[in-house]
């Protein structure tokens, strides 16, 4: 019998666990560790609340995680609660799927200031993760910078733009959507420090930003490249560079009646943001390509704003006992190796790029590292040694049926028209849990 244990029940662990029930069938026993209560990782605090078909591929993993021989282990903090190297010792093979639950860090002057955050802070808050639901933005101020030019950039736009009626449907929590409400941001401002044919956007998420009912987004013509270049572009970057052409051509008078402007400011680096205790201003130098890259010109301007989010990517967290690659922001492996006997995967092997089905592949390639390192495995306790170290310890661990009970109880507390109302706080998962 071989035994896994994957930690972090996102779309890495959990298609890394099915890969190890395909490689082995009933020759293995595969434990999914999560630090929260409830699994799915990105799924659950990272996806735009409004866009659930996305979310949906939580089914698949349910799937893998209902099987006999794989148990979600909840609660369960690794590196406080059991280390790795204690599970090293239990474990064939232990595997590192922990994302990249953390903002890179903009390295400006004044970004410590209040009201500025990182995306995956600011994205948590509205999603009900846990460890932000007590941000308590401000959204008084008339003007919002969101910094970059990703498909995440697009959604906290999008979630700052929407209507209260054009929530229905999402699981967006209840204190974020009583504060979006109560906001009097009249302008979004999306920095990017390249040009519309350096963009990250997909075409779905910009043309969403084109139909929302109280903002239009707004292109400067003399931002877009002559259209004879777009040629050169792949057919996804081709449709979002239409879709910026179109906001550009839009008359004046379309946008007159929006409550808010979401406006596209390309070839704009931030180099400092101001304020007294709270953000008041972007310092921003206007930029030109050079071989591809952004460079200053010297040119700058301030925009007043009230509000910043930079979403500039992400980075692992370390774990103790665990190499850590700093300037990379995740673990030193060798393509997914860490060391004889432990490995990781997904975003925290190879950093924050891809979308979620790029973790399967991901998962299915490590499975088969292990298996070509473990043979036929090497004797050791696996589960039935951590539950001894959990019931020493007096762990609190949620299991998957502890997790379909605090489903069934967000599901039950949902407001009319949205699928669930989350928990964020784990006192109350564990409640939940404990029905």
């Amino acid at each position: 019998m071989r035994h896994i244990a994957i930690v972090g029940s996102g779309p890495a662990g959990y298609y890394t666990a099915e890969a190890a029930l395909k490689q082995w069938g009933d020759d293995v026993r595969v434990d999914v560790y999560d630090s929260l209560p409830v699994p799915f990782g990105l799924i659950r605090s990272g996806v735009a609340p409004d866009h659930q078909s996305i979310k949906a591929v939580s089914r698949r993993y349910e799937a893998t995680a209902l099987t006999g021989n794989v148990r979600f282990l909840g609660n369960v903090t690794i590196g406080r609660d059991v280390t790795i190297p204690e599970l090293e010792a239990l474990y064939d093979a232990v595997v590192l799927a922990t994302g990249a639950p953390h903002d890179r860090k903009l390295g400006l002057p004044g970004e410590e200031l209040r009201n500025v955050f990182g995306s995956a802070a600011f994205v948590g808050w509205y999603n009900g993760h846990p460890g932000f639901a007590r941000l308590d933005p401000h959204l008084a101020h008339h003007t919002a910078v969101v910094i970059g030019n990703g498909n995440v950039a697009l959604d906290v736009a999008r979630i700052l733009a929407k209507s209260q009626d054009e929530f229905a449907g999402s699981d967006i929590v209840a204190h974020a959507l009583d504060a979006l409400q109560e906001a009097r941001i009249e302008r979004i401002v999306i920095l990017g420090r390249r040009g519309p044919h350096q963009i990250a956007m997909t075409p779905k998420e910009l043309g969403e930003l084109g139909h929302l009912s109280r903002a239009c987004p707004i292109v400067e013509a003399a931002d877009l490249p002559d259209e004879s270049e777009d040629a050169a572009l792949d057919p996804g970057q081709r449709k979002s560079v239409a879709h910026l052409r179109a906001f550009a051509a839009r008359p004046p008078e379309d946008c007159a009646a929006k409550a808010i402007r979401v406006e596209f400011d390309f070839f704009a680096s931030p180099v400092a943001i101001t304020g007294a205790e709270r953000v008041d201003a972007v310092q921003v130098e206007r930029t030109k390509l050079v071989d591809g890259r952004a460079v200053g010109t010297g040119e700058t301007y301030e925009i007043p704003a009230g509000l910043v989010i930079a979403c500039i990517g992400y980075q692992t967290s370390p774990i103790p006992d665990v190499p850590f690659d700093e300037k990379a922001g995740r673990f030193a492996n060798a393509e997914g190796r860490i060391r004889p006997g432990l490995y990781c995967v997904g975003w925290s092997r190879r950093g924050p790029t891809g979308t979620i089905g790029t973790n399967r592949p991901d998962g299915f390639s490590i499975i088969e590292k292990v298996a070509e390192d473990i043979g036929a495995g090497t004797g050791k306790r696996g589960g039935e040694g951590f539950d001894e170290i959990a019931q020493a310890r007096d762990l609190k661990v949620v299991r998957y049926r502890d997790w379909k009970r605090i489903e069934e109880a967000e599901i039950a507390n949902a407001r009319a028209g949205s699928p669930r109302e989350k928990f964020v706080l784990v006192q109350e998962m564990i409640a939940a849990a404990q029905g």
